[in-house]
């Protein structure tokens, strides 16, 4: 097994121990509510660390629902139901979606002999911890794992997305590639290294440290960001090529719609204590 990243392990101890009875809440966690493709209606609710990759998450969940992780996947919807992201990328820390308290975390099970399978789930209290090993998981018949290779060897095309929309009846229509190298130029003019910023949706703070054009990266204009906390993806660099200098996994390359400058000072923990309080 691989050794988990101690800082992921940290963010699964603050889970273990976290009382819920608490009226405090730790700055890297939030608080989501889950929904469950086999079940009617939302069935949990629980306080995750930004910090957690999606993969953690994923297993996570699996104890609660019993869903095997290479079958899940995971939608992150606004309070009102509308889709934010597909969290696709098991290797992704958690915040890098931005996700915010009261958020809907979907999970969408694509194994069709689920053990959540036809109501079994209705009843929470009936949820035991289930795990499986992948060896076990291989020898079954009817796995997702089983179902992506055959569907990939009819159709080389076939993605997850693409299947949902068949299944709802509609075309599917691949992501439009970029092709104007003036990309949301506009919106870049308006961004400068060196100013204040947060991501958008969910509010994750940083510093502007590159705007401009990317070889290796789709066309048009980026926006290097170093953020405060360590919820990005890089340490800078894009497609093996250095762009601006920052720690591992504070780095974050974004399209400028999705980054708004202004007066973000770095969040002070401890800004809410009153005078007469003791840290």
């Amino acid at each position: 097994m691989p050794t988990m990243p101690s800082a992921e392990m940290q963010a699964l101890r603050d889970y273990v121990t976290y009382d819920s009875g608490s009226l405090n809440q730790a700055e890297s966690t939030v608080l989501l509510e889950v929904t469950h493709s086999n079940l009617k209606a939302k069935f949990m609710q629980i306080r995750l660390d930004k910090h957690m990759s999606i993969l953690t998450v994923k297993t996570k969940l699996m104890t609660h629902c019993g869903t095997n992780p290479s079958a899940m996947v995971l939608q992150l919807k606004d309070e009102n139901g509308q889709l934010m992201f597909t969290l696709s990328e098991e290797s992704r820390l958690l915040g890098y979606y931005s996700p915010y308290n009261g958020c809907i975390l979907h999970i969408i099970d694509m194994d069709p002999s689920s053990v959540s399978a036809n109501g079994w789930l209705e009843d929470t209290s009936k949820v035991d911890k289930y795990e499986m090993s992948d060896e076990a998981y291989n020898k079954r018949e009817n796995t997702f794992r089983k179902y992506k290779e055959e569907k990939l060897k009819a159709d080389p095309t076939w993605s997850v997305q693409k299947e949902m929309a068949m299944r709802r009846g509609e075309e599917y229509v691949p992501p439009a590639k970029v092709e104007d190298p003036e990309h949301m130029a506009d919106e870049a003019s308006a961004i400068n290294a060196g100013d204040r910023c947060e991501t958008y949706p969910g509010g994750n703070r940083g510093e502007v440290k590159y705007v401009g054009k990317i070889e290796g990266l789709p066309a048009g204009y980026w926006v290097g960001v170093q953020l405060d906390e360590p919820l990005g993806k890089n340490d800078g660099t894009a497609k093996g090529m250095r762009i601006f200098e920052c720690p591992p996994k504070y780095g974050l390359f974004l399209r400028p719609d999705r980054v708004k400058v202004g007066d973000f000072p770095p969040v002070d923990e401890f800004d809410d204590l009153g005078s007469d309080d003791e840290i």
